[in-house]
């Protein structure tokens, strides 16, 4: 029997797709969890940080400017990995 010609085995260039998707959406997920701990985690517990900093309470600091510069990484990061997933997407094909 040969092997490349059966119907059930998914081809090179498929498997390479399903790999390729997959580690799109591990990516997208594990982003989105840093995300949600940022969203939910950081700034329902930047109540307890009581100190002024600048005039201004460290928790407004934290939920105001931290949290976005945490938001503004993820993308930056997202772009950066997902150009060479791309990258090493088109070499394959």
């Amino acid at each position: 029997m040969n092997l490349e010609s059966d119907p059930s085995r998914p081809s090179l260039a498929e498997a390479q797709r399903q790999s390729y998707w997959l580690r799109t959406r591990r990516l997208t997920l594990w982003l989105l969890l840093i995300w949600a701990g940022v969203s939910f985690g950081l700034i329902y517990f930047a109540r307890d940080l009581s100190f002024t900093f600048f005039g201004w309470p460290f928790s407004f600091w934290v939920a105001s400017q931290g949290a976005l510069l945490v938001y503004l990484a993820i993308v930056v990061y997202y772009a950066w990995a997902m150009r060479r997933l791309d990258a090493a997407q088109r070499e394959l094909d």
